[in-house]
């Protein structure tokens, strides 16, 4: 139904900004809402960002709130994670996720409401 694909992972020092891209596609992809999700070696994987399915709504994890910006581009069908000011708590596997209806429901940072994943994109913080 949604096929995601990240890109824009890397290796940045701290303090240093970096954007994240998730292009989607599939049938019907336009509908559903987009989140991003990482995880660390060792760690669950944790909600970090939500964009409703207009981009009407977004949410943040208070971690990454006044840092982390979620964004979308409908047309383009790509959702976008501006990352400021990073810290090397920041560093994990950072996924673009799809789901339907998420946006405006108590449980936003289950990842057990997402149903179609990216692979992955590793970004690294380090000096």
């Amino acid at each position: 139904q949604v096929q995601l694909v990240e890109s824009g992972g890397g290796l940045v020092q701290p303090g240093d900004s970096m954007k994240l891209s998730c292009g989607y596609s599939g049938h019907s992809s336009n509908d559903y809402d987009m989140g991003w999700f990482r995880q660390a070696p060792g760690k669950e994987r944790e909600f970090v960002a939500l964009i409703s399915r207009t981009g009407d709504k977004s949410s943040a994890a208070d971690s990454v709130k006044g840092r982390f910006t979620i964004s979308r581009d409908i047309a383009k069908k790509t959702v976008f994670l501006q990352m400021n000011s990073l810290k090397p708590e920041d560093t994990a596997v950072y996924y673009c996720a799809a789901g339907f209806h998420i946006a405006g429901t108590s449980r936003i940072d289950s990842k057990y409401k997402y149903d179609y994943w990216g692979q992955g994109t590793q970004v690294t913080v380090s000096s």
